[in-house]
């Protein structure tokens, strides 16, 4: 009489096992994300990160020396960016990487310098840590950059709404 509900919680505790080991080794995995940005290819940190204790999230830039009119155009989206994220905006902090000169106003952006290749006029989303997580890249065709900026706070809201439930 015993034996049966210890059967039961085996059987139980091994039909999940061998149906996640079925889906794995015949690759039933799924081919896409909800995230719209692109994962990096390695980990990537920027040194000397600071965030404020407040600060869940950071939207940076790749901006170069040498990355003139497309960085200037995405500076003006990041602008509206930041101002579309309402109510969150206390819980984002925008950035700058790799620039040296100062030809724009730096004044809601702290600025970092990072050894790695990344695309210029880039945007990045970086964790609390200076963890870079996603990227969204810069296109020529301003309708794509629009969707490519809707896809941006769509993930960055979902970020912030897992970070508060946590």
């Amino acid at each position: 009489m015993i034996q049966r509900p210890l059967g039961i919680f085996i059987v139980c505790c091994l039909i999940p096992l061998a149906l996640a080991y079925t889906a794995i080794k015949l690759e039933w995995l799924p081919e896409h994300t909800t995230n719209h940005g692109q994962f990096l290819q390695s980990e990537l940190r920027i040194p000397h990160f600071q965030a404020s204790d407040d600060t869940l999230w950071t939207i940076a830039i790749n901006a170069p020396d040498s990355c003139k009119s497309q960085c200037d155009a995405q500076f003006e989206a990041l602008k509206n960016l930041y101002v579309a994220l309402g109510k969150h905006q206390k819980d984002v902090a925008l950035a700058v990487l790799n620039r040296t000169t100062e030809e724009f106003s730096l004044n809601n952006y702290l600025n970092y310098g990072l050894d790695a290749k990344l695309r210029p006029a880039s945007l990045y989303l970086v964790d609390h840590r200076g963890l870079i997580v996603l990227q969204y890249q810069y296109f020529n065709d301003e309708e794509k950059n629009r969707i490519e900026h809707k896809g941006l706070l769509k993930d960055l809201k979902k970020l912030l709404k897992y970070a508060r439930s946590s």
